[in-house]
């Protein structure tokens, strides 16, 4: 025998088990089943397609024995099987390396992190909620040896050879003291029920039943009633997605939900499409009604299973939907792939490729619907997962403009969330431009940006784009229909004859103070020019788009490489109708014009959403004209 300790992720995890969460034990038997479930399905597939595989006595099935006397209760599968590497990767460490972003996510609140168990993929855990000692007897299918695994879930673990008959997995739980209603047929009847109805695989379990006493026609006894144990199929045991959609009931649909996304919640919705013709397969889609805790994650786990007649194929391959759709949970199944189809040929086969853009179109297609006639259940969608969605905008170019309509917008004339096809309709139709502005700063300083004071001057609406991902994204959306989408500070709105002479007398008026002022920046600004234009603000600044380092840096981000790139110095733009340049320009005072004009250009950055490289220099400054100003 020999004693190991658990990695310190699975230790933290085991701990929390033990000792944080208590609202919702029951869900270790699901976490345990899908295990099981999961076993078994990797086997019947390499029944079906590895000759090492075919001459195996494969009858799937999982058990369930409860023991009152003993407290105890164990789980049996006939599935793989584990050998006793299996056993160190699988129960004793954890290999998904989201393992600390799991730990900083729980809240405390016991109902909601028990929520995180399955999704997080740590299910084997859970059974130490209930037990205070666990043990797993395992040999792995085409092997000889068998091995157990003991653990009490107090950082420790034993692994030893032992005799098994059969491949498979045994999973026995010795019950906590006030944890024996786990040993009641009946209510592990309904769990298995509740959470396991529809996995693909009987479960079985002995029941008692009584058999009534016999009477003879004058009603004496002949036959006492007596007690008689059957062994019964205690679940469907059917794929829910096979079923015809009538045929299945909300409840049925919500409970196989929480199998297959390891989740106590009920989801938003769902989509069950069945499609006959050239290519035959079956789709079941949930949305979730709460983001998963690795959405954001690049080791992200797909949430879709991928079946081929009911063979379980992988649960592992994100490209059966684009990644902007990760969020999904649920089941494709089709009739036109091969059963030993490897991941390679799956990337590139033409069956495949059109399931995948039928099945984007249908859940596109069904999220329209859903904003259109339940706005609120939308609004929880896109709070969710809308920053998700805009990723498809980026990488999925045939559907763009559906992607667009999906989108809710903050705009400069309202305090509500609009569509994109709500928008156009008061956009100029003579230009056909919309205008959006993009930062990393909050909504409501991004909608007080300078650069937006033209804008307001002309009444013109503006999409005002907050989130970090819109900077990336929006760059690479030209247009929408017959619209084009111009950042603002490329747009080029119209300008009357009087308005460009005043703009050109007042450069020339302004030229010597924005030559001294360029002077006193240096290389911080390419130039300083006056800007009519604004109206509130007394500067802000802008990119020369024009020059080739601008266009380089512009490069290199979309590749990736951004922060290794600097970009080039802004253009400061000076306000010659506001009060304080009036006054600097008629200032003496060249040391407070050098102050004013530093501080000037770092409030212009910061309403830009740009961090200051010299805070310190930015105050001492600031504090000079101050002490000047009393």
């Amino acid at each position: 025998m020999a004693t190991h300790k658990f990695q310190t992720e699975a230790n933290q995890i085991l701990h929390l088990m033990i000792h944080s969460l208590y609202s919702n034990k029951e869900i270790f038997l699901r976490e345990l089943i899908s295990n099981a479930s999961d076993a078994l399905d990797k086997l019947n597939m390499l029944h079906l397609t590895d000759d090492k595989y075919k001459t195996i006595n494969f009858n799937p099935r999982i058990d369930l024995l409860p023991n009152k006397d003993e407290k105890t209760l164990t789980i049996i599968d006939s599935g793989i099987g584990m050998n006793e590497e299996d056993l160190m990767n699988n129960l004793g460490t954890i290999a998904k390396s989201g393992t600390k972003a799991f730990l900083e996510s729980l809240s405390g609140d016991q109902k909601e992190d028990s929520q995180l168990i399955g999704q997080f993929g740590v299910g084997f855990y859970a059974a130490f909620m209930v037990a205070g000692k666990v043990e797993v007897t395992t040999k792995k299918a085409g092997e000889e040896k068998a091995y157990k695994w003991v653990s009490n879930g107090d950082g420790e673990f034993d692994i030893e050879e032992t005799t098994k008959e059969g491949h498979g997995t045994e999973i026995k739980l010795f019950l906590n003291d006030d944890e024996t209603e786990f040993t009641e047929t009946f209510r592990l009847e309904s769990l298995i029920k509740k959470y396991s109805n529809h996995i693909p695989f009987a479960i079985f379990m002995d029941k008692e039943e009584t058999i009534p006493a016999k009477t003879d026609d004058e009603g004496n006894e002949t036959e006492p009633a007596k007690t008689e144990v059957k062994n019964e199929q205690i679940n469907k045991a059917n794929a829910l997605w096979s079923i015809a959609k009538s045929e299945v009931s909300d409840e049925e649909y919500k409970d196989f939900y929480q199998t297959i996304a390891h989740s106590s919640e009920e989801p938003l919705t769902w989509m069950h499409n069945k499609a006959e013709g050239a290519i035959e397969y079956t789709t079941l889609f949930y949305i979730p009604s709460k983001a998963p805790m690795d959405i954001f994650r690049v080791d992200y786990q797909s949430g879709i299973k991928l079946y081929i007649n009911r063979v379980f194929i992988t649960d592992d391959e994100k490209e059966l939907m684009p990644t902007y759709l990760r969020f999904l949970r649920g089941v494709i199944d089709s009739k036109d792939l091969p059963l030993n189809v490897s991941r390679e040929i799956l990337q590139s086969n033409a069956v495949m490729a059109k399931i995948k853009n039928a099945s984007v179109k249908k859940v596109l297609s069904e999220l329209a619907k859903m904003m259109k006639k339940s706005p609120e259940k939308y609004d929880t969608f896109y709070k969710e997962f809308g920053n998700v969605l805009k990723e498809g905008l980026y990488n999925d170019f045939a559907n763009r403009e559906k992607i667009l309509e999906l989108l809710k917008f903050n705009t400069l004339n309202s305090e509500e969330q609009t569509t994109i096809e709500e928008f156009v309709k008061s956009v100029d139709e003579e230009k056909k431009e919309i205008y959006y502005i993009t930062g990393k700063s909050s909504l409501d300083m991004l909608k007080k940006s300078p650069v937006l004071e033209k804008f307001k001057a002309k009444n013109i609406d503006v999409l005002v784009l907050n989130e970090e991902v819109d900077t990336i994204i929006f760059p690479m959306v030209t247009e929408y229909k017959e619209y084009k989408l111009v950042n603002v500070t490329d747009a080029k709105l119209e300008e009357s004859e009087e308005e460009q002479k005043a703009k050109e007398e007042l450069s020339k008026e302004f030229e010597g103070f924005t030559t001294e002022i360029k002077d006193m920046l240096g290389e911080e600004v390419k130039s300083v020019e006056v800007a009519p234009e604004l109206v509130e603000s007394a500067v802000a600044i802008k990119a020369d788009k024009e020059d080739p380092a601008y266009m380089m840096a512009q490069m290199m981000k979309q590749m990736g490489q951004g922060g290794d790139v600097e970009e080039p110095a802004p253009i400061l733009q000076v306000n010659p109708n506001h009060e304080l340049i009036k006054k600097l320009k008629d200032s003496a005072d060249q040391n407070l014009i050098a102050d004013a004009a530093h501080v000037l250009l770092d409030q212009a950055k910061l309403f830009d959403g740009q961090e200051l490289k010299d805070t310190a220099d930015f105050v001492t400054r600031l504090n000079r004209i101050i002490t000047k100003a009393l």
